[in-house]
């Protein structure tokens, strides 16, 4: 089954495709994770990022080749309920919807926080409320007015984001020295399993390009090459930042690791631009979920995993707007009422179920392609080698999880099937 999309406009170039990568991944975590990284593990803390993205990108990979089958939108909604059936595509798209929605609220209340660092009205309940909801209906806004307009916000919002964080790594650059970049030893870590659990979610975010697959220039193409392209750079930067912070920072400070190191490089207007770029860059990261998220409802709608209004598309600026509108909605609500902090503690477990019923899926959809498009699709080298160290790398990170975090998952588990049925109950009550 295809999704009928035609009516959206394929104004997402490659450039974009990798500026919503990339922002999907650096959002707020960036910000606090190094110097928690630096208290557990020292000078060796730069190469975790190393070590992690090279298995991290085990599980990309194996979606860079999920997407180069598919031209439509949904992403992981339309992967899974290909190889699978609807029951695992509802539920697939439901987890990273209900996650997502909660990673947009939480950071907005991160987004605040920052800014009462400049300003004490950011932290009041009244004014605190307004403010998110200015942005979440700005953010609607935009994305109801054309996908165009809210890819030249991303836009904008990766070049506030990575300027200064370039800023801060070439001025950190001169202070490196050899015996900065080798550590001595391998350090034993008192809680390893928070330390893995710290990296891996600050890699996570990369799917956010795939559900605007029906408004991508040649998504078979760009959406692969923007996955592996733009992990590669974001491991990077990790590296390097990481690198800098271990050597430059006078003394580690957990709670705002990179305010303290730009006040080290640049004096107190350093701690200033970090705020800035946090803003930003958690302003770039939820405008990318709002494109990912409101595209996921979309597209269940046209599988018949919800009802259809959700699938409209705007007769003027060619927009999922229904889509959009709820998403809007239920941020605000979540953001305000504080119970994206449920939702949130099992939405990153849910995610990695999510990647591990994705990465399950490829043998099926290579098995149900076409010969023109499984000859065109992108190649993963070794055979099934990398998509089972990916499934492996979330298998792991899921034993990780609390008891807690299992707990919600199930509570989300069991609203998604009771809507699942009630959508089925509904269409043929209507037929």
């Amino acid at each position: 089954m295809e999704i009928n999309d035609e009516k959206l406009k394929r104004d997402i170039g490659i450039l974009a495709a990798g500026f919503l990568v990339l922002n999907g991944i650096i959002g707020a975590g960036i910000f606090g994770l190094p110097g928690r990284l630096a208290e557990v593990a020292g000078t060796f803390s730069p190469w975790l990022f190393i070590i992690f993205g090279v298995l991290i990108i085990m599980v990309v990979w194996p979606f860079a080749a999920l997407s180069s089958y598919f031209t439509t939108t949904g992403g992981p909604v339309v992967y899974v309920t290909s190889a699978f059936g609807p029951l695992l595509g509802f539920q697939t798209g439901w987890l990273f919807y209900v996650g997502r929605v909660a990673a947009f609220a939480a950071n907005l209340n991160l987004l605040f926080d920052y800014a009462s660092y400049l300003w004490d009205g950011a932290s009041v309940g009244l004014i605190r409320n307004i403010m998110i909801f200015v942005v979440v209906g700005c953010l609607a806004l935009i994305n109801i007015l054309g996908i165009k307009k809210a890819i030249h916000a991303i836009n904008i919002l990766t070049f506030l984001k990575l300027v200064p964080i370039f800023l801060m790594i070439l001025l950190g650059v001169q202070y490196l020295a050899p015996e900065n970049m080798i550590p001595p030893e391998i350090p034993k870590f008192d809680d390893a399993g928070a330390v893995i659990l710290l990296i891996f979610f600050a890699f996570t975010g990369f799917e956010s390009v795939l559900a605007s697959a029906g408004e991508t220039k040649n998504p078979k193409k760009s959406i692969p090459r923007a996955l592996l392209v733009v992990f590669v750079v974001v491991t990077l930067i990790y590296f390097l930042l990481q690198l800098v912070y271990v050597t430059v920072a006078p003394e580690i400070d957990a709670a705002s690791p990179l305010i303290g190191l730009g006040n080290s490089l640049l004096g107190p207007v350093g701690g200033v631009i970090i705020i800035l770029t946090a803003i930003f860059s958690i302003l770039g990261n939820v405008a990318g979920i709002a494109i990912f998220a409101s595209r996921s409802t979309f597209g269940m709608a046209h599988y018949g995993l919800l009802p259809m209004w959700f699938g409209k598309v705007h007769e003027r600026y060619s927009t999922p707007a229904n889509s959009v509108i709820f998403q809007a909605v239920f941020v605000f609500v979540l953001a305000v009422s504080g119970t994206f902090v449920y939702l949130a503690i099992a939405g990153t477990l849910a995610r990695m179920i999510g990647y591990s019923i994705c990465i399950l899926s490829l043998p099926k959809v290579r098995k149900m392609a076409d010969p023109q498009t499984a000859k065109e699709a992108l190649k993963v080298p070794g055979g099934y080698f990398i998509p089972i160290v990916g499934l492996s790398v979330c298998i792991f990170a899921m034993t990780q999880s609390e008891l807690l975090n299992w707990q919600y998952l199930a509570g989300f588990v069991v609203v998604g099937t009771l809507l699942y049925f009630l959508n089925n109950h509904l269409k043929k009550r209507a037929a």
